[in-house]
């Protein structure tokens, strides 16, 4: 599906304009354009990105093919931005979408394979809005990344929240297995980071100024997604440091109980071990053994079986093993 806007003087003067339409506003260079192309067809991906604005092979190849490192790519007259919104859930956990987005002189375009909140939003504030909105396609790229930089707030509360959780279970009574849930969050963990290190770069290069297309005035908002991202790396690596943490425990706690269920087992052998050695001893047939010639024999041994066995208990009981 394609959508479009058309700026002029800050304000949208048209949208949803048909191609041919849309070659008249790309020649008018008192207007800019922002083109968002949601799940496009071959058609529509031949048509936009490269008959009406013709870019680079290589740009257009890496929006067809998906792909996992965020990446700016400076093709003098314009810039080819890769990042990537998080969504986060219990129940479909680590999510990505992939944004490519282009941003020239008087044009913006954006490209997605799936539904992304970030870019509907703004979507949704440009035909909503009568007021001035963006006077250059520079402000549209921050609209569209600084709603995918907030989209990362609510994910590092859930892996807070699940952090919460594991924590809460280690300190039960009754202990799960909890090693498939502390190698998968580790696992989200690390494809956050993997994710947040390269778009912090490329945040950081737009904000620096090295290119023309960003105006001076706009460099302090792409400084402070810069800064948003540098927090979110930070919770980030709390987060793998508490996780490291809790996994220790588990371990601990572990050979804790394994501990104890060794220190019961060897209790209960000390404990049946007089009985095992006397009877065994007592139950063997010689000849010349005196207890075998006296009526008292069997009731001495039996007391003398029950005094050692309770020596044996009050013995593990005072060093704790039962």
């Amino acid at each position: 599906m394609i959508s479009s806007f058309v700026f002029s003087d800050g304000k949208v003067v048209g949208t949803d304009l048909e191609l041919d339409a849309l070659r008249l506003v790309r020649a008018d260079k008192g207007l800019f354009l922002w083109v968002d192309l949601s799940d496009p067809t071959p058609e529509e991906i031949r048509d936009v990105l490269e008959t009406l604005f013709a870019f680079h092979p290589l740009a257009i190849e890496d929006c067809v093919t998906p792909t996992d490192v965020p990446k700016l790519e400076d093709y003098d007259d314009y810039l080819f931005i890769v990042m990537h919104a998080v969504d986060f859930t219990r129940t479909e956990k680590f999510n990505t979408t992939e944004l490519d987005l282009f941003l020239g002189k008087n044009f913006v375009v954006t490209f997605r394979r799936a539904e992304l909140k970030a870019v509907d939003g703004v979507l949704d504030r440009c035909r909503k809005t009568t007021a001035p909105f963006a006077k250059a396609p520079d402000r549209i790229a921050h609209y569209v990344l600084d709603a995918i930089i907030d989209l990362y707030q609510p994910v590092t509360d859930e892996f807070r929240e699940e952090l919460e959780d594991i924590e809460a279970e280690l300190l039960s009574p009754e202990q799960k297995d909890l090693i498939p849930t502390l190698l998968e969050t580790r696992e989200e963990l690390a494809h956050l980071r993997r994710i947040i290190a390269p778009q912090r770069d490329v945040i950081n290069r737009l904000a620096l100024g090295e290119s023309d297309l960003i105006r001076p005035v706009m460099l302090p908002y792409f400084r402070d997604l810069k800064d948003n991202l540098v927090r979110i790396n930070e919770r980030a690596i709390t987060f793998s440091d508490q996780l490291l943490i809790a996994f220790d425990l588990f371990l601990s706690k572990s050979g804790f109980q394994a501990n104890e269920g060794i220190k019961v087992l060897t209790a209960l052998t000390a404990i049946t071990l007089p009985a095992m050695v006397i009877g065994t001893w007592f139950g063997m047939n010689f000849n010349h053994m005196p207890e075998l010639h006296t009526a008292a024999g069997y009731p001495v041994v039996l007391l003398l079986t029950l005094a050692v066995s309770g020596t044996m208990w009050w013995w593990c009981k005072k060093r704790r093993w039962i």
